[in-house]
Protein backbone atom coordinates (compact mmCIF):
# COMPACT_ATOMS: atom_id res chain seq x y z
CA UNK A 1 0.00 0.00 0.00
CA UNK A 2 2.81 2.42 0.92
CA UNK A 3 4.59 1.68 -2.35
CA UNK A 4 1.39 2.43 -4.28
CA UNK A 5 0.94 5.74 -2.42
CA UNK A 6 4.51 6.76 -3.21
CA UNK A 7 3.98 5.87 -6.87
CA UNK A 8 0.80 7.98 -6.93
CA UNK A 9 2.62 10.96 -5.37
CA UNK A 10 5.33 10.72 -8.01
CA UNK A 11 2.78 10.64 -10.85
CA UNK A 12 0.84 13.59 -9.44
CA UNK A 13 4.03 15.62 -8.98
CA UNK A 14 4.96 15.00 -12.60
CA UNK A 15 1.50 16.02 -13.79
CA UNK A 16 1.68 19.21 -11.74
CA UNK A 17 5.06 20.15 -13.18
CA UNK A 18 3.81 19.52 -16.71
CA UNK A 19 0.66 21.57 -16.15
CA UNK A 20 2.66 24.51 -14.78
CA UNK A 21 4.89 24.58 -17.84
CA UNK A 22 7.99 24.16 -15.69
CA UNK A 23 10.95 22.29 -17.09
CA UNK A 24 13.69 21.42 -14.59
CA UNK A 25 17.38 21.64 -15.34
CA UNK A 26 18.77 18.52 -17.00
CA UNK A 27 21.80 18.74 -14.72
CA UNK A 28 20.71 15.85 -12.55
CA UNK A 29 20.37 13.55 -15.54
CA UNK A 30 23.34 14.64 -17.67
CA UNK A 31 27.07 14.40 -17.08
CA UNK A 32 28.76 17.76 -17.62
CA UNK A 33 30.95 17.77 -20.72
CA UNK A 34 34.63 18.45 -20.10
CA UNK A 35 37.49 19.58 -22.30
CA UNK A 36 41.12 18.66 -21.53
CA UNK A 37 42.73 21.00 -19.00
CA UNK A 38 45.55 21.91 -21.38
CA UNK A 39 43.45 23.40 -24.21
CA UNK A 40 44.18 27.07 -25.03
CA UNK A 41 42.07 29.80 -23.42
CA UNK A 42 41.19 33.24 -24.80
CA UNK A 43 39.50 35.92 -22.71
CA UNK A 44 37.89 39.18 -23.83
CA UNK A 45 36.82 41.71 -21.20
CA UNK A 46 36.89 44.54 -23.80
CA UNK A 47 39.04 46.68 -21.50
CA UNK A 48 42.41 45.06 -22.20
CA UNK A 49 41.29 43.73 -25.60
CA UNK A 50 38.91 45.30 -28.07
CA UNK A 51 37.47 43.56 -31.13
CA UNK A 52 40.49 43.89 -33.41
CA UNK A 53 40.53 40.79 -35.62
CA UNK A 54 36.85 40.04 -35.02
CA UNK A 55 34.58 39.90 -38.06
CA UNK A 56 31.21 41.63 -38.12
CA UNK A 57 28.77 39.47 -40.09
CA UNK A 58 25.77 41.70 -39.41
CA UNK A 59 24.95 44.44 -36.94
CA UNK A 60 26.44 47.54 -35.33
CA UNK A 61 29.00 46.34 -32.79
CA UNK A 62 31.22 48.67 -30.76
CA UNK A 63 33.16 48.77 -27.50
CA UNK A 64 31.61 51.32 -25.12
CA UNK A 65 32.04 52.60 -21.60
CA UNK A 66 29.30 51.28 -19.32
CA UNK A 67 28.76 51.82 -15.62
CA UNK A 68 28.31 48.60 -13.70
CA UNK A 69 30.21 46.44 -16.20
CA UNK A 70 31.04 43.01 -14.75
CA UNK A 71 34.75 43.73 -15.06
CA UNK A 72 36.50 46.98 -15.89
CA UNK A 73 34.51 49.77 -17.48
CA UNK A 74 34.09 48.72 -21.13
CA UNK A 75 31.68 46.28 -22.80
CA UNK A 76 30.75 45.25 -26.32
CA UNK A 77 27.34 46.56 -27.43
CA UNK A 78 25.19 45.64 -30.43
CA UNK A 79 22.87 48.51 -31.47
CA UNK A 80 21.44 47.64 -34.92
CA UNK A 81 17.66 47.16 -34.75
CA UNK A 82 16.60 46.35 -38.33
CA UNK A 83 18.43 43.10 -39.14
CA UNK A 84 16.97 39.62 -38.77
CA UNK A 85 20.08 38.52 -36.86
CA UNK A 86 23.26 40.27 -35.73
CA UNK A 87 26.49 38.29 -35.51
CA UNK A 88 30.14 39.01 -34.75
CA UNK A 89 32.83 36.29 -34.59
CA UNK A 90 36.34 36.05 -33.15
CA UNK A 91 39.11 34.94 -35.52
CA UNK A 92 40.16 31.53 -34.12
CA UNK A 93 38.63 28.28 -35.45
CA UNK A 94 37.74 25.56 -32.94
CA UNK A 95 36.27 22.07 -32.99
CA UNK A 96 35.44 21.14 -29.38
CA UNK A 97 34.84 24.29 -27.36
CA UNK A 98 33.74 25.65 -23.96
CA UNK A 99 32.47 29.25 -24.10
CA UNK A 100 31.14 31.53 -21.35
CA UNK A 101 29.89 35.09 -21.73
CA UNK A 102 27.89 37.65 -19.78
CA UNK A 103 25.14 39.65 -21.45
CA UNK A 104 22.74 42.43 -20.49
CA UNK A 105 19.57 42.84 -22.57
CA UNK A 106 19.11 46.60 -22.69
CA UNK A 107 16.01 47.03 -24.85
CA UNK A 108 13.84 45.50 -27.55
CA UNK A 109 10.12 45.19 -28.30
CA UNK A 110 10.28 42.33 -30.80
CA UNK A 111 13.27 40.63 -29.17
CA UNK A 112 15.69 41.27 -26.29
CA UNK A 113 18.23 38.49 -26.61
CA UNK A 114 21.87 37.53 -26.31
CA UNK A 115 23.54 34.39 -27.56
CA UNK A 116 26.74 32.48 -28.22
CA UNK A 117 27.57 31.52 -31.81
CA UNK A 118 29.88 28.54 -32.29
CA UNK A 119 31.19 26.41 -35.17
CA UNK A 120 30.59 29.35 -37.52
CA UNK A 121 31.79 28.61 -41.07
CA UNK A 122 30.71 30.53 -44.18
CA UNK A 123 27.51 31.75 -42.58
CA UNK A 124 26.52 28.40 -41.08
CA UNK A 125 26.54 28.02 -37.31
CA UNK A 126 24.96 26.94 -34.04
CA UNK A 127 23.64 29.48 -31.54
CA UNK A 128 22.44 29.12 -27.95
CA UNK A 129 20.42 32.13 -26.86
CA UNK A 130 18.30 33.54 -24.04
CA UNK A 131 15.56 36.15 -24.52
CA UNK A 132 14.24 38.59 -21.91
CA UNK A 133 10.83 38.57 -23.62
CA UNK A 134 10.35 34.79 -23.65
CA UNK A 135 10.37 32.00 -21.06
CA UNK A 136 12.72 29.75 -23.02
CA UNK A 137 16.39 28.98 -23.55
CA UNK A 138 17.13 27.54 -26.98
CA UNK A 139 19.67 25.94 -29.30
CA UNK A 140 19.38 26.64 -33.03
CA UNK A 141 21.29 25.78 -36.17
CA UNK A 142 21.51 28.34 -38.97
CA UNK A 143 22.05 27.39 -42.61
CA UNK A 144 20.10 29.63 -45.02
CA UNK A 145 17.39 29.68 -42.39
CA UNK A 146 17.07 28.95 -38.70
CA UNK A 147 16.12 25.56 -37.22
CA UNK A 148 15.29 24.97 -33.57
CA UNK A 149 17.16 21.97 -32.17
CA UNK A 150 16.42 22.09 -28.42
CA UNK A 151 14.48 24.24 -25.96
CA UNK A 152 13.92 24.51 -22.20
CA UNK A 153 11.44 26.52 -20.14
CA UNK A 154 13.19 29.10 -17.94
CA UNK A 155 12.51 32.30 -16.07
CA UNK A 156 13.28 35.01 -18.64
CA UNK A 157 16.46 36.98 -17.93
CA UNK A 158 15.55 40.45 -16.72
CA UNK A 159 16.12 43.55 -18.82
CA UNK A 160 18.88 45.78 -17.56
CA UNK A 161 20.63 43.04 -15.60
CA UNK A 162 23.71 40.92 -16.33
CA UNK A 163 23.27 37.21 -17.00
CA UNK A 164 25.64 34.36 -17.86
CA UNK A 165 25.38 31.91 -20.78
CA UNK A 166 27.74 28.98 -21.26
CA UNK A 167 27.97 26.33 -23.97
CA UNK A 168 30.15 23.25 -24.25
CA UNK A 169 30.35 21.34 -27.53
CA UNK A 170 32.33 18.08 -27.67
CA UNK A 171 32.04 16.09 -30.89
CA UNK A 172 28.28 15.95 -31.62
CA UNK A 173 27.10 16.70 -28.05
CA UNK A 174 26.12 20.24 -27.05
CA UNK A 175 25.24 21.49 -23.58
CA UNK A 176 23.91 24.92 -22.62
CA UNK A 177 23.76 26.76 -19.28
CA UNK A 178 21.88 29.90 -18.26
CA UNK A 179 22.92 31.60 -15.02
CA UNK A 180 24.72 28.48 -13.81
CA UNK A 181 21.95 25.98 -14.56
CA UNK A 182 22.33 23.27 -17.18
CA UNK A 183 19.15 23.30 -19.31
CA UNK A 184 20.17 21.95 -22.72
CA UNK A 185 21.81 18.63 -23.61
CA UNK A 186 21.49 17.76 -27.28
CA UNK A 187 23.28 15.87 -30.03
CA UNK A 188 23.70 17.23 -33.55
CA UNK A 189 26.49 16.46 -36.02
CA UNK A 190 25.93 18.87 -38.91
CA UNK A 191 28.72 21.35 -38.02
CA UNK A 192 32.15 20.08 -36.93
CA UNK A 193 34.22 23.22 -36.37
CA UNK A 194 34.32 26.97 -36.85
CA UNK A 195 34.60 30.36 -35.17
CA UNK A 196 33.00 31.50 -31.91
CA UNK A 197 31.02 34.70 -31.60
CA UNK A 198 28.06 36.64 -30.22
CA UNK A 199 24.49 37.05 -31.43
CA UNK A 200 21.35 39.15 -31.12
CA UNK A 201 18.08 39.18 -33.02
CA UNK A 202 15.89 41.88 -34.57
CA UNK A 203 15.64 45.04 -32.42
CA UNK A 204 17.67 43.73 -29.46
CA UNK A 205 20.13 46.22 -28.06
CA UNK A 206 22.42 44.08 -25.93
CA UNK A 207 25.71 44.46 -24.05
CA UNK A 208 28.31 41.67 -23.72
CA UNK A 209 31.31 41.22 -21.45
CA UNK A 210 33.74 38.63 -20.03
CA UNK A 211 33.83 36.29 -23.02
CA UNK A 212 36.01 33.25 -22.25
CA UNK A 213 36.76 30.67 -24.93
CA UNK A 214 38.50 27.37 -24.21
CA UNK A 215 38.82 25.09 -27.18
CA UNK A 216 40.62 22.69 -29.46
CA UNK A 217 42.01 24.82 -32.27
CA UNK A 218 42.04 23.78 -35.90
Amino acid sequence: MMARRQWLKTVLAGVGAFASGAEPSVGAAATELKLPDAVPTQTFDFDSKGIEGWMTVAGQWSVEEMAGAPSGSKVLVQRAIKNDFNVIVAPTVYSDVDVTMKFKPISGREDASGGIVFRFTEGKYYVVRANALEKNFRLYSYDRGRRQLASANVQPPRLGQWHTVRIVAVSDQIQGWLNGNLYLDHRDARFKSGQVGLWTKADSITAFDDVTIRGVTK
